[in-house]
């Protein structure tokens, strides 16, 4: 089993990896950083290229976690939540992590997000982890 956390470039999601890194740690087992692009042209080579490597690297070492973690692409052109909920399958993830950002009142009201529906849809556990920001 792994420990796994939807990613993107954002300071939710580092907060995000950084607690799935910790559950990782506690568990005693991998870490899955799942990230959704708009098109499989960008594989693990180019994504390493284009900094989110780096990004993970980085929330790990700030954070002291010292966890082996490896990156998983997929494409969310038409549905970001189901292309996460495949690679949590693909990876056999016994929990998964993401990030919340606050809303408004109105954002509140119509929350037909992506974290909704993980929330919803998920067959493991989700930890949602909130950006005080």
């Amino acid at each position: 089993m792994t420990v796994a956390v939807a990613h993107q470039v954002s300071s939710t999601s580092r907060i995000a990896l950084a607690e799935a890194a910790r559950q990782a740690s506690m568990r005693r087992t991998d870490l899955a950083v799942l990230h959704v692009v708009e098109s499989l042209d960008l594989d693990i080579a180019a994504a390493n290229r284009s900094g989110i490597s780096d990004e993970v690297e980085r929330v790990l070492t700030d954070g002291g976690l010292d966890v082996a973690w490896e990156l998983h692409l997929a494409t969310g052109e038409e549905n970001v939540a189901s292309a996460i909920l495949s690679l949590v399958d693909d990876v056999d993830a016994e929990v998964l992590v993401i990030g919340a950002r606050r809303r408004s009142p109105v954002g509140k009201f119509l929350l037909g997000s992506v974290t909704q529906t993980l929330i919803l849809q998920a067959e493991v556990p989700v930890l949602v982890v909130k950006d005080h920001g």
